[in-house]
């Protein structure tokens, strides 16, 4: 790590006629570094002594690595008091994660635990992807919706009239005038299809935590589907309970 924020600094978010792709391929592999990154899908900041303790890394470590990241761009930094914290530093970096996410090839990682073996479970169930829905629930919500006419595949992924129509009778806000897509395919790395991403993904996400229909479990970034968010996407979506409900080992 000695030198490694000298190398960094110069990198810069603009536009660039001759741009350092292997720069952030060299950032994110690294084993440590990689997991910072999907830790902090779930869209909120973290100490660096909480990702140290996730990667099980030296805080010392876990700061170098973290130094990078910020210099690199592929990190925000907050400070809070003495209190410092990291999260990804925007959309298209909690992107650029999750489509690298879906195309790698599935770590053989043993399960020592049938507390891991949940934790896992409850990941592929249904989670956060940076502020948009993902896993086995995100999917088929996508689905569900395309089925219903309220997305439209065949000119590119679109809202439709009536799924504009069915957001607002769920009372679901979408912001207007923002410079991400209305919806956006984002493949999931678990299914390997797509989930619902883009402003009305997260839209629909933030209004699901604000209403109970999810909730965090523990301090993952995995969710529940509670019981008024059952009757929710089972009454407007037809999703059926075994979707619905995460399987235990």
């Amino acid at each position: 790590m000695e030198g490694m924020n000298a190398k960094f600094v110069h990198v810069t978010t603009g536009a660039s006629a001759n741009p350092d792709l292997a720069l952030v391929a060299r950032l994110i592999g690294d084993d440590t570094r990689a997991t910072f990154c999907l830790a902090l899908l779930d869209g909120r900041a973290w100490t660096a002594t909480e990702l140290a303790r996730h990667a099980g890394v030296a805080a010392s470590t876990a700061t170098e690595h973290l130094n990078a990241l910020v210099a690199g761009n592929l990190f925000a930094e907050e400070r809070q008091g003495r209190h410092r914290y990291v999260r990804l530093a925007n959309q298209q970096v909690a992107e650029l994660i999750e489509n690298l996410a879906a195309i790698a090839p599935e770590r053989a990682a043993p399960v020592s635990s049938l507390s891991a073996a949940n934790r896992r479970n409850a990941l592929a169930h249904a989670r956060t992807c940076y502020d948009h829905l993902a896993g086995v629930v995100g999917v088929a919500i996508a689905e569900a919706m395309s089925e219903r006419g309220l997305l439209d595949w065949g000119r590119g992924l679109r809202l439709t009239g009536a799924g504009a129509a069915w957001l607002a009778d769920l009372g679901i806000e979408v912001q207007a005038n923002s410079r991400r897509p209305a919806v956006r395919a984002c493949l999931d790395w678990t299914e390997r299809r797509p989930h619902l991403a883009g402003v009305v993904g997260a839209a629909m996400c933030h209004h699901a935590f604000e209403h109970g229909w999810i909730s965090r479990v523990g301090s993952t970034r995995a969710v529940t589907i509670t019981d008024a968010g059952r009757k929710v996407l089972s009454s407007g979506l037809g999703l059926p309970e075994e979707i619905l409900t995460r399987p235990h080992s």
